[in-house]
């Protein structure tokens, strides 16, 4: 007779996950490259921009003379240097072409990313963040793990933890449409077809430093975002967002039995 089998263990953890996923859609990874590009030249000319006058002011006027909520003028050396401004020496008009020519890029880019993402549920599936995981102790949990450098949930090694989701959405939903449309607000040929939008950000003034603000989290964005790539592993996570396709991470091995104190007795 075969021996009876025995029960499973319900506390025996599951197997892990291994092999590779299809992570990012063509639209996501098109998008992700052609933002790069236009984030880079777009960061680079605003501060080439931003040197013509290195002051942010509240409200409709703002010059020399009047209060300024923040002073660039004592960054104004690390400000000019060439390998952070374009073009590298100061040209206020080449540095206008380049900033408006890549707003175009980075708003049409985001429009079209925003349908294809829409009509392949990457919001809904990917991004879309629960009521639960927004909870102060949820939060903390995944603060902890990312400063233990555990990215992904063993469960779900493919899911986008929380944090990562807040970032995105912050920074497609909230800070891109941001500068999208202070940039607007900011161009004379905008304000005479749409006044409205000038005084909807509390004037021109005001306008540019939500610009400088909503540019300045980019920033920041894009460094979190470049140290974790690097602390994830940076060549699987990069080829990954050029094929789509993500290797799984591999668990690491379970420690064996500790052994018997004390031996057993003979029969």
């Amino acid at each position: 007779m075969d021996e009876p089998t025995a029960p499973p263990d319900p506390s025996a953890k599951p197997p892990a996950a291994t092999g590779t996923v299809y992570r990012h859609r063509l639209a996501t990874r098109i998008w992700h490259w052609i933002n790069a590009i236009a984030i880079f030249i777009m960061i680079g000319s605003g501060i080439g921009i931003l040197n013509a006058h290195p002051r942010l002011y509240w409200g409709q006027y703002g010059a020399n003379f009047d209060h300024a909520w923040l002073d660039l003028r004592p960054y104004g050396n690390i400000l000019r240097s060439g390998w952070l401004t374009i073009p590298a020496g100061y040209n206020l008009a080449i540095s206008r072409r380049w900033h408006l020519l890549f707003a175009l890029v980075l708003a049409f880019g985001l429009l079209v990313f925003m349908i294809a993402s829409l009509i392949n549920r990457h919001f809904q599936r990917d991004l879309r963040v629960r009521a639960r995981e927004i909870g102060p102790r949820y939060l903390w949990a995944d603060l902890l793990a990312h400063l233990r450098f555990d990215f992904h949930n063993p469960d779900d090694p493919a899911a986008y933890n929380t944090l990562q989701k807040l970032a995105y959405v912050g920074a497609i939903f909230v800070l891109i449409p941001l500068m999208i449309f202070t940039g607007l607000a900011m161009s004379p040929g905008m304000d005479a077809a749409w006044p409205w939008l000038i005084e909807l950000f509390g004037g021109r003034q005001s306008a540019r430093s939500i610009h400088f603000i909503a540019a300045s989290g980019i920033v920041l964005f894009v460094i979190v975002h470049l140290t974790l790539v690097v602390l994830a592993g940076p060549i699987e996570e990069i080829w990954s967002m050029i094929t789509g396709r993500w290797t799984l991470p591999t668990a690491p091995p379970e420690p064996p039995p500790a052994a018997h104190a004390e031996p057993e007795a003979a029969e």
